[in-house]
């Protein structure tokens, strides 16, 4: 079995104490309704009807417990594992059936093509940038040809303190993003992400690479 490298530890480190320290309910990302993006991907059908997605970067698990109360068959993981029992466990009291287990995005435990869809509300802007490509060939991996990529990110025009610290443009993300994925739509969401602007896109993995250019 092929070993891929994860999340920094210190990184790994980060993420743990800040579910272990706050409540999640009051960390700032929380809500306890779906985000926008991942209501539209539902009502549109942008993933497909009762498939298996993985939601990465799950945290409480509010987007995952929405996708399987919508017939999906979700799995959700994070790297810290107090968000992943607060997800099983809201899961449990909603008797909503979802696989929460603690992972890492830059080293999914899950065979090739495991996944129909995928949703990121929030992970991807996170990560280290010399990281983003691995993440985006993680992605791909789990991925089966066709599989749908719902994917949202705080957007460069929020310039406050609050949130990451590298807020990627539309082109830093097609260019880490297009040679496995196709962009079906892009979206500026405005203050929407509470009051946070953000960017929603609709991917597609390809089925072979980007051809070169011509």
């Amino acid at each position: 079995m092929v070993r891929r490298r994860g999340l920094p530890e210190p990184a790994r480190r980060r993420w743990r104490q800040v579910y272990e320290q706050t409540p999640y309910r009051q960390l700032p990302w929380f809500s306890s309704r779906p985000f926008e993006w991942i209501r539209r991907s539902v009502s549109q059908h942008w993933l497909a009807d009762g498939g298996r997605v993985l939601d990465v970067g799950c945290g409480a698990g509010t987007n995952s417990l929405f996708l399987a109360r919508s017939g999906y068959r979700v799995s959700g993981i994070d790297v810290a594992p107090s968000a992943i029992s607060a997800a099983a466990g809201r899961a449990r009291r909603l008797r909503t059936r979802a696989d929460f287990r603690v992972a890492d995005a830059l080293a999914l435990p899950y065979p090739r093509s495991r996944f129909a869809g995928a949703i990121d509300v929030g992970c991807f802007h996170t990560l280290p940038i010399r990281s983003r490509t691995r993440y985006v060939s993680e992605l791909a991996r789990v991925l089966r040809p066709g599989g749908r990529l719902a994917l949202a990110w705080v957007a460069r025009e929020y310039t406050r303190p609050l949130g990451p610290s590298h807020r990627p443009s539309v082109s830093e993300v097609t260019g880490v993003f297009e040679e496995r994925f196709q962009f079906l739509r892009t979206e500026f969401l405005g203050g929407r992400w509470g009051r946070i602007p953000a960017y929603g896109a609709l991917l597609e993995r390809r089925a072979i690479r980007q051809p070169p250019p011509r």
